[in-house]
């Protein structure tokens, strides 16, 4: 990976000044004549109010873990954000920043929606905490791998370094695919919640075999995060559904960064859960004097309920509102309001009682569907395989790049994911 500034778009034919620690950003208002194709994809920012809100917080002072297959902080977005990392793969490099696994573009797409600095003013992508710093923890997920330890194991050791490194917030856009989960997780994410830390997670997708919440989103005290369309209903194929689910957020035709440089589109609550993330960053930098609990009932209690009955299991307690969760007067609670692992733990890990069989370490998921068989172009797409049917909330609907802007827009595509190819200048 080049750590050049100077990039082309295919079919934009732009440069991209490239900052290695771009925090004075243009925003939002850029002219339509001079904003990047890129910026003006991600709705989000004004639909949800993130623009706004960052006249009050973005971020600042907020450290958040990005659990997934590692981050390539250097890419031109990425630059000055990633502050620490590590592999507990055996895989990668020690950083934590050479993706490794399956599906290595994952990582570095979550933590360019989250903490993206955009490549300019107006250009590239921005995340909806662009002054938040990212910590990344690269796990390899599947069956084989070569990792000598389980997945179960790598997530559990990540949790824990993320704590020790001084993660306020855990982003984890991946599912166990079942309700139950590992013993060793108890320990790591009691760890996480004595220390005061929030932990985000996705609730997997249904156009991915996931049709109900899996761990770690069904964990007490995590804060699960489903899906909506454009229209802000409720996703049919990227998005889940449970009684866990605490807020919803876009997951649909979301703009990402891949570890090349390259951006893609992409559905899933892969990409709605570092939204959240992004979130809970911007209220802990405006609020700092809040514990974990209070950060988390801040986010549910302004959600908008768009007309629903909430809690629900598709919405949680609704849409997000950044501007809200900012400004509004929320009361103080005294524990999390989404429940509580320690309680779970005594009721459910009673020594007398034998654990469930579906309670394995490293259990084998079987995917509802089976998965679209792999490219072999070499295209840097993110394609579903079995193991990220049963780890990974992956993209849907994935096609080759064309490296064009008419690839970028979608034209002549339906629900696939587009992708656009920035080539280096050499």
């Amino acid at each position: 990976m080049t750590g050049r500034a100077g990039r082309v778009r295919s079919g934009v034919a732009k440069a991209a000044a490239a900052l290695a620690a771009a925090t004075t950003i243009a925003l939002a208002g850029a002219s339509p004549a001079h904003a990047d194709t890129v910026r003006d994809l991600e709705y989000w920012l004004t639909d949800y109010g993130f623009t706004t809100a960052w006249t009050s917080s973005r971020g600042e002072g907020v450290t958040v873990a990005v659990i997934d297959t590692g981050v390539n902080g250097n890419v031109a977005e990425l630059r000055g954000a990633v502050v620490g990392g590590t592999d507990v793969s055996g895989l990668g490099s020690p950083d934590g920043q050479t993706p490794v696994g399956d599906d290595p573009s994952h990582g570095t797409l979550v933590a360019s929606l989250l903490a993206g600095r955009g490549t300019g003013e107006g250009n590239g992508v921005i995340g909806v905490a662009p002054a938040a710093d990212i910590l990344t923890a690269s796990v390899a997920f599947g069956q084989d791998t070569g990792a000598e330890k389980s997945n179960d194991d790598q997530i559990a050791e990540a949790v824990r370094w993320a704590v020790d490194s001084g993660a306020d917030i855990i982003n984890m856009s991946l599912t166990r695919n079942t309700r139950d989960w590992p013993e060793s997780w108890d320990d790591a994410f009691t760890y996480a919640f004595e220390h005061d830390v929030v932990v985000v997670a996705a609730a997997g997708n249904r156009g991915s075999g996931t049709s109900e919440v899996g761990a770690p989103a069904t964990i007490p005290g995590v804060l699960t995060v489903a899906g909506v369309d454009r229209e802000k209903n409720a996703s049919f194929d990227a998005s889940s559904q449970g009684i866990t689910i605490a807020a919803a957020a876009p997951s649909e035709d979301l703009v990402g960064v891949l570890p090349d440089g390259g951006y893609v589109q992409w559905d899933g609550t892969s990409a709605a859960a570092p939204i959240v993330s992004g979130l809970v960053a911007l209220v802990r930098s405006e609020y700092p004097e809040l514990d974990a609990a209070n950060v988390i009932e801040r986010v549910i209690r302004t959600a908008d309920p768009n007309g629903h009955d909430v809690p629900s299991p598709l919405y949680g307690w609704g849409l997000i509102d950044p501007v809200a969760a900012l400004t509004a007067d929320v009361p103080g609670v005294d524990a999390n309001p989404l429940g509580s692992l320690a309680d779970w733990i005594e009721l459910h890990r009673r020594a007398d009682v034998e654990a469930p069989a579906t309670d394995g370490e490293n259990q084998e998921i079987v995917p509802i569907a089976d998965p679209p068989p792999p490219r072999s172009d070499g295209a840097q797409t993110l394609l579903p395989t079995a193991w990220t049917l049963a780890y990974i909330t992956v993209p849907l609907s994935l096609v080759a790049g064309f490296g064009t802007l008419a690839a970028l827009l979608g034209i002549g595509a339906t629900r696939h994911t587009k992708r656009t190819v920035r080539t280096r200048e050499q």
